[in-house]
C-alpha cells in the first residue's frame, strides 16, 4: 500500500499535521480492507479525541494512530503511547459510549503505528490489537 503525494517535492518536509493525516488515511484504508467498518473519525469531547471508532463483529473499537518518518531516532510510533495517552483516551471512549447509549458493547483499544518515508508514502503499517 503506497500513496504518492504530489503536493510535497522532495525538498519539503512534512508537518506533523501531515503525517497524522496521512497516517490516518493509511489506518483507515487498511481497516477497511479487513472489513472493519469506520464509525467515526477524530471524535472529540472535553477530555480527548480519538482518532478512529470502527466496529466489527459487533465489537467497538477505539484506534489510536501514530504516524513517524525519518530514521526513527526518537522511537517507533508505538512507543509514543505512553500511560497518559492511555488514560485519555480510554476516558474519551467512556464518554463516547454513554453519549451514544453503547454501553452494553464490548469494547476493544487499538494501536495503529505508521512509518512513513520522507515524501509521506506508507512503509509500514503494524495494527496492534488490543495494545491497551
Amino acid at each position: 500500500m503506497v500513496e504518492r503525494r504530489s503536493e510535497q517535492g522532495p525538498a519539503s518536509k512534512l508537518t506533523r499535521q501531515q503525517k497524522g493525516r496521512l497516517g490516518e488515511e493509511a489506518a483507515c484504508h487498511w481497516l477497511r480492507e479487513q472489513d472493519y467498518r469506520i464509525v467515526k473519525r477524530n471524535w472529540r469531547c472535553r477530555s480527548g479525541e480519538i482518532d478512529i471508532i470502527a466496529s466489527r463483529e459487533g465489537m467497538i473499537i477505539f484506534i489510536e494512530v501514530r504516524s513517524r518518518s525519518g530514521t526513527g531516532q526518537y522511537g517507533t510510533p508505538q512507543e509514543s503511547v505512553d500511560i497518559r495517552k492511555m488514560q485519555q483516551v480510554r476516558a474519551t471512549a467512556s464518554v463516547y459510549l454513554q453519549m451514544m447509549g453503547e454501553t452494553n458493547h464490548q469494547i476493544r483499544f487499538d494501536v495503529i503505528a505508521v512509518m512513513l518515508d520522507n515524501a509521506g508514502d506508507t512503509v509500514s503499517l503494524d495494527h496492534i490489537i488490543n495494545a491497551f
